[in-house]
């Protein structure tokens, strides 16, 4: 309701400070680029796809999470070392053939497959945006801008405003003022980040029209809460609550993942596409 006090006990507490240290880590590692921020997003991609298969009941569990892993592992390495794409696909390929083969039933091989691939889009897309020349810093930093003050403000003014559900069947405690807020506070800091960008050169992308980037930030906020939205219904018809316990106060990794992995895949389009056009 109106005026509800948006903050909570200890949960919120623990949701606070487990949300800093992760946020500590990613940015150092951003920061750093080249393999300490690699891992992290391998590490991200394996404990992901790891949640995915238990939440989704996918058999058999080792072996499928062993192949997932594996794959990831070397997509990674092919990246960092420069290996073609052919060499990627034929990686990527042989991972999918082998959870296509050794995943029971109709429905485990074809969660089994999006698993990994959902997995690959977390564990490459961050870093190839900064490794990318004519985008480095700036693009993981402009996703983390608007997914975090996405999901942040829009908790916010949800728990103080209230109002109308967004999707009650989905996520009951979801409301419009919270996506609008949330919204709103996107294309803020998506346009900050790149001001701060083109401010101390960080790269030529920071260049682009502030009109043009307050668009593509609102287009990933909605991304983000659509992204969040979908996993909720995922765990519902799954009947859980959460994906997994690997982070205090927020669940899973997929939990915390589900708005960036929709942004990660609008950045990995833009990607191709860039690519392709270069090429």
């Amino acid at each position: 309701m109106p005026g509800r006090n948006p903050f909570g006990g200890r949960e919120f507490g623990l949701r606070v400070f487990s949300g800093i240290i992760l946020a500590v880590i990613v940015v150092s590692a951003l920061i750093l680029g080249g393999w300490p921020f690699a891992l992290i997003w391998l590490a991200a991609g394996i404990v992901g796809a790891a949640e995915w298969i238990g939440m989704s009941r996918i058999t058999p569990v080792k072996p499928v999470a062993g192949i997932t892993a594996a794959t990831l592992a070397a997509l990674v390495l092919c990246a960092q070392g420069g290996a073609p794409p052919a060499a990627a696909l034929a990686l990527l390929g042989l991972g999918l053939l082998g959870l296509v083969v050794l995943a029971q039933g109709g429905r485990g091989r074809l969660r089994a497959v999006c698993g990994l691939l959902g997995a690959v889009v977390i564990a490459l897309v961050p870093t190839a945006l900064r490794d990318d020349p004519g985008i480095g810093i700036l693009g993981p930093a402009w996703m983390f801008a608007v997914v975090w003050s996405t999901d942040i403000i829009a908790y916010f003014t949800g728990r103080t405003f209230g109002g109308p559900k967004l999707m009650p069947r989905v996520s009951p405690k979801k409301t419009w003022s919270g996506a609008l807020g949330g919204l709103a506070a996107g294309m803020l800091m998506g346009v900050g980040i790149v001001a701060l960008a083109r401010h101390y050169g960080w790269s030529s992308l920071a260049e682009t029209p502030f009109v043009l980037v307050a668009l593509v930030s609102g287009a990933a906020s909605v991304l983000s809460q659509a992204g969040d939205l979908v996993e909720s219904a995922l765990k519902r018809s799954h009947g859980v609550k959460d994906s997994g316990r690997s982070i205090p106060g927020h669940g899973g990794v997929m939990d915390r993942l589900d708005g960036f992995f929709a942004v990660a895949l609008l950045a990995g389009l833009y990607l191709i596409l860039r690519r392709l056009i270069a090429a």
